[in-house]
């Protein structure tokens, strides 16, 4: 019923470029409030960027990424999409658009309500 399909990964030199596609189908993104995550080998899962309200606004990018990938969305199209620029090695990883429900700011955890399958990102140097 619902899904996220991520697309627009692939393998780039140090420095280059990838645009990141996330399309939903059987859910509604306009009211939604929604995220990258991303995780590398042997490393847990770690967010990227997440939307701070329903339906967008504002966002919250992860130190390592800020300056560099930018979030947006497109409600026409159901879609969010992660422009990421001057790409480096460490950005390497499988990256996720997820759906995110409460967050609690005592823990500092996320609510995840649904996950797309991820989209393979490889920076080789």
């Amino acid at each position: 019923q619902v899904q996220l399909v991520e697309s627009g990964g692939g393998m780039v030199q140090d420095g280059g470029s990838l645009r990141l596609s996330c399309v939903a189908s059987g859910l509604t993104l306009v009211n939604a409030r929604m995220g990258w995550f991303r995780q590398a080998p042997g490393q847990e899962r770690e967010f990227v960027v997440v939307e701070t309200r329903s339906g967008g606004g504002d966002t919250y990018y992860t130190d390592s990424v800020k300056g560099r990938f930018t979030f947006s969305r497109d409600n026409a199209e159901n879609a969010v999409y992660l422009q990421m620029n001057n790409l480096k090695s460490e950005d390497t990883a499988v990256y996720y658009c997820v759906v995110l429900g409460e967050f609690d700011p005592a823990t500092v955890r996320e609510e995840f309500l649904y996950w797309g399958l991820g989209t393979q990102v490889t920076v080789s140097s």
